[in-house]
């Protein structure tokens, strides 16, 4: 099965234009440096600890209003569903991906395409919650991401030619790859989707130049980690803890856990943070015990892939509350004291805040109005309060049918999903996209079936308030406060990304990309793109002037599983465009 590159133009001229904007290779140190840089974005998250804040102050509250586009970019043809991708910049070049595992270079001066390619798909790709892709990573010369067939594919970023293209798993299995890989000293890692088939969950490392696997971690305990040396696996495996001692049987053997949004990367402590989703199946009465390391930040050496600590957020978890959520690294001031923190807003509807060193805990607290699976968290460990009543029932106390009903708060798409929050250093406050929402949700009988659905469960989504779902939350870590919030009729499915200028961007499904004072929560600015906005904003410096860039494409998992809330969202049109913004240097002064 071949990948085809196509272009506006042939590829030596591809590689022309690049060269003259005066391409560079993107070194370790560009990367180390990304959450300082203003003229290039070469990590998803703006910076290894994705912060997603910009320390550009041009663009300011008091002249954001006068943010204007600067060009649009179509994605084209039929596919025009789920952009929830965030772009990347190099050298005057933008490097954005799009659903159907499709990548473009385009001239950030001009919106002018440089080169595409698109991944050829076989026709049995399972993807869970539609065919996203949410961006790509840079090194050296080439430009990397995953597949929906389970591959990660190397291009030259300079003219998109294929470099390597290496399979990670079988997905005929349930495997994908939906999340943009991370590049640290040298290697390529990436993360794997797939939790509702029933695969195991894993983090693998690959040699960024030549493709070769370099090491391998499993995320369901009793599966064994590797380091590969010349082709050949390492015998003297990486402990991955005992099979069956927290599942039952053989469950581990398909335990799920799947790692399906990627990674963070801490310099200070060099560590990778991992998030990892859903026990397999969705009936936790199948699988009594806290199954590790489902539902858990897994705190990974980027050299071996060994486990230096984890910490599970929802253990033996029955709602389906992965815990992919991205671990963000922040320096936590109080008491006169530093803490190298990290801090993740979980789908259970809990907000932790741990230490990045040992994960150990420091604080959590409800960031949703309403949490009824749990009553709160022990103060020493995080483990959750759970409470009476708020588990769905047991199939085999009715005879093995359909297990007692629950309404569950939040639904199974979580107070937060996969869209990243963002935090920043001056006011110190993380800005969450959350959703307020409600489930009823029953357990089913189910066995595991290669390639098939492994749920055993039954849902239903509803809104939890009449006149909003969405809500963009200002929270202090310190306190656990809401310092504030703004509330959005359709549930919000896109990242945030702040500045040192005051600001917070963010896109609504209703198609508009807005901005936010960071300290009081006004809305400053609006744009609407067309089409809903689930893709994540990122700002830049070029030519002396600011911009700002979004990828918009309505989609994702909301109208293929949200229930009684896809009524909410069921004419809300699709698209596929890259919106670029700048702010006139003319208005910088905000005249």
């Amino acid at each position: 099965m071949r990948s085809i590159a196509i272009g506006k133009t042939f590829a030596a001229s591809a590689l022309a234009l690049a060269v003259s904007f005066g391409a560079h290779a993107v070194t370790d140190q560009d990367l180390l440096n990304d959450h300082q840089s203003i003229d290039s974005i070469v990590t998803y998250g703006m910076g290894y600890q994705g912060q997603r804040y910009s320390p550009m102050k041009t663009l300011n509250t008091k002249n954001v209003k006068y943010l204007q586009p600067a060009w649009a970019f179509s994605f084209g043809g039929e596919k025009q569903r789920g952009q929830e991708s965030q772009p990347l910049i190099k050298d005057g070049v933008m490097y954005v991906t799009g659903s159907y595992s499709r990548m473009w270079a385009v001239d950030a001066r001009t919106g002018e395409e440089l080169w595409q390619y698109d991944a050829r798909l076989p026709d049995g790709i399972m993807p869970c919650c539609d065919v996203v892709n949410r961006g790509a990573a840079i090194y050296g010369d080439k430009v990397y991401f995953g597949t929906l067939d389970a591959k990660l594919v190397a291009l030259n970023k300079d003219t998109g030619k294929v470099v390597w293209i290496k399979k990670v798993a079988d997905y005929q299995e349930g495997y994908a790859i939906t999340a943009a890989p991370i590049v640290v000293n040298g290697k390529l890692i990436t993360g794997v989707s797939g939790g509702e088939f029933g695969i195991v969950g894993k983090v693998e490392a690959y040699d960024a130049n030549t493709g070769d696997l370099v090491w391998t971690r499993p995320t369901v305990e009793g599966h064994m980690g590797y380091v590969y040396k010349d082709g050949k696996k390492i015998e003297n495996g990486i402990s991955g803890g005992e099979a069956g001692k927290t599942w039952p049987g053989d469950m581990w053997k398909t335990g799920g856990a799947a790692t399906w949004l990627g990674g963070t990367y801490d310099p200070e402590t060099d560590t990778l943070f991992f998030g990892t989703g859903n026990p397999a199946p969705w009936n936790s009465h199948l699988r009594p015990g806290d199954n590790l390391y489902s539902a858990s930040r897994v705190a990974i050496d980027p050299n071996d892939g060994s486990i230096k600590w984890h910490f599970q957020t929802t253990p033996n978890d029955g709602w389906d509350y992965d815990g992919v959520n991205e671990l963000i690294s922040f320096d936590l001031k109080e008491k006169g004291k530093t803490i190298k923190a990290a801090a993740t807003a979980d789908r259970n509807g809990f907000f932790y805040v741990l230490n990045r060193e040992d994960g150990s805990f420091i604080r959590g607290f409800p960031f949703v109005d309403t949490i009824s699976w749990a009553t709160g968290l022990d103060p020493k460990t995080g483990r959750p309060i759970l409470k009476e009543g708020g588990r769905p029932g047991n199939p085999a106390d009715l005879d093995g049918e359909k297990g007692e009903t629950v309404v569950a708060f939040p639904a199974f798409l979580g107070g937060k999903n996969w869209m990243p929050m963002a935090y920043s250093p001056d006011t110190e406050l993380f800005y969450v996209p959350s959703n307020e929402w409600s489930m009823d949700i029953w357990n089913e009988p189910v066995s595991y079936k290669k390639g098939a659905a492994y749920l055993g469960a039954g849902f239903t989504i509803k809104p939890a308030n009449d006149d909003f779902i969405g809500v963009l939350r200002a929270m202090d870590p310190k306190t656990g406060k809401e310092v504030w919030r703004q509330n959005n009729p359709a549930p919000l499915w896109g990242g945030v990304m702040t500045t040192a200028g005051g600001l917070v961007f963010t896109g609504t499904p209703e198609g508009f990309l807005k901005a936010f004072d960071a300290k009081t929560g006004e809305e400053l600015w609006k744009f609407n793109t067309g089409s809903g906005v689930v893709g994540t904003p990122v700002t830049w410096e070029m030519d002396g002037e600011q911009f700002v860039s979004v990828a918009s494409g309505w989609g994702g998992a909301v109208p293929l599983w949200g229930g009684e809330v896809a009524k909410v969202v069921k004419d809300f049109n699709q698209g596929g465009t890259v919106w670029t913004f700048k702010l006139p240097k003319d208005r910088v002064a905000g005249k």
